[in-house]
């Protein structure tokens, strides 16, 4: 393969108005498509953890009230028996669902594990979810932890999740020794927590408590603690979440600029003008900075509902611009403000999509 001898760079014009494909989230806010490490001390209940999240999402349901995407889920039990999981199921569940898969046994990375993992997918493309329980386990008996070897394990699971639009979540130790830091307890190096696009600590008040606090970080999640208590059926219900205000789904923004177009057949202005309009109480918190990149989010979900959507530059304004299927038959539409991919020259920046011909 021939290298190429330029980098392929993109300006900060061009990207800050290019329509964006939203990242695909298993748990609304909590776990997104890639690869992330949940890490606990042993027999802390990080595998009935697991267990739960792999039925919850292969049905669908909601996770601590948080919606999922529903989906074939994939649980690699390496510590279990097919007994162990039953008895576990008939505790947590009265009926499992078909789509949630449990295997016992398994290649180790970079002797088959890959292979595994790939086929997997292309017979079950709806799989939305991949729990490995335990990393350790998966390396093999002579493993070197070093960081380039961890890193290097770590990516190879990491472009599996990517290459797919999955979420691949690790069940990993951590270490006995304190640490202001619980994310810096996490087994094994740094290229670890490196790695991963989220970070999860399950960390136990007191040795058999049955309470603890999920730790949460993460590339595209905000910071949170989530307080949880084991129930008699072994399930970690949510007793406190400190973040309390939700992330803005892309349904709602859908819904905000779908209401909001149902009584004009277009819009063209600032963010600023946006935001005050679908937003003026700011109980959404659309701010001025956050409403373009909405946009840019909704575009393909916007289309479904018959709205074109694009943002773009216009005498060093930047300008949003929404408009109905419909108000393309109306006398003058798109007259004013319409943003022409072919003929923008000067201070004009274009990037539309779902644009109706």
């Amino acid at each position: 393969m021939k290298q190429e001898k330029h980098l392929r760079t993109i300006d900060g014009a061009t990207l800050m108005s290019q329509p964006l494909k939203p990242l695909n989230f298993v748990v609304d806010s909590l776990l997104s498509q890639g690869l992330h490490i949940l890490a606990g001390s042993p027999k802390v209940g990080k595998s009935w953890l697991a267990l739960w999240l792999s039925v919850t999402v292969a049905r669908g349901d909601p996770v601590w009230g948080m919606p999922t995407k529903g989906g074939t889920t994939l649980y690699l039990a390496l510590e279990d028996s097919a007994l162990r999981i039953q008895n576990r199921l008939y505790e947590i569940t009265e009926d499992a669902p078909a789509n949630v898969h449990f295997c016992t046994e398994s290649f180790i990375l970079g002797k088959g594990l890959e292979e595994q993992l790939t086929n997997f997918l292309k017979e079950h493309p709806d799989t939305s979810l991949i729990i490995i329980d335990t990393l350790q386990l998966i390396r093999g008996t002579n493993y070197d932890n070093t960081y380039a070897n961890d890193y290097r394990d770590l990516s190879v699971l990491k472009q599996i999740a990517d290459e797919h639009g999955i979420a691949i979540l690790l069940i990993h130790h951590l270490r006995k020794e304190p640490a202001e830091d619980v994310f810096s307890r996490i087994s094994g190096t740094t290229a670890i927590s490196g790695a991963v696009d989220s970070s999860f600590t399950l960390v136990e008040e007191r040795r058999g408590s049955g309470q603890a606090v999920l730790y949460c970080i993460g590339r595209d999640i905000e910071y949170r603690e989530i307080e949880l208590k084991r129930s008699e059926e072994n399930i970690w219900e949510v007793v406190s979440d400190s973040k309390e205000q939700p992330l803005l789904s892309e349904s709602r923004v859908t819904f905000l600029l779908s209401e909001f177009m149902k009584q004009r057949t277009e819009f063209i202005g600032t963010p600023t003008e946006l935001s005050q309009q679908i937003d003026p109480a700011g109980v959404e918190q659309i701010t001025p900075k956050k409403v373009s990149r909405l946009v840019l989010q909704s575009v393909d979900a916007l289309s479904k509902t018959g709205i074109s959507a694009s943002v773009r530059r216009s005498n060093g304004k930047r300008l949003i611009e929404l408009r109905r299927a419909d108000s393309v038959d109306l006398p003058g539409a798109g007259e004013s403000g319409t943003c022409d991919p072919v003929g923008a020259t000067g201070g004009d920046l274009c990037a539309l999509s779902g644009e109706v011909e």
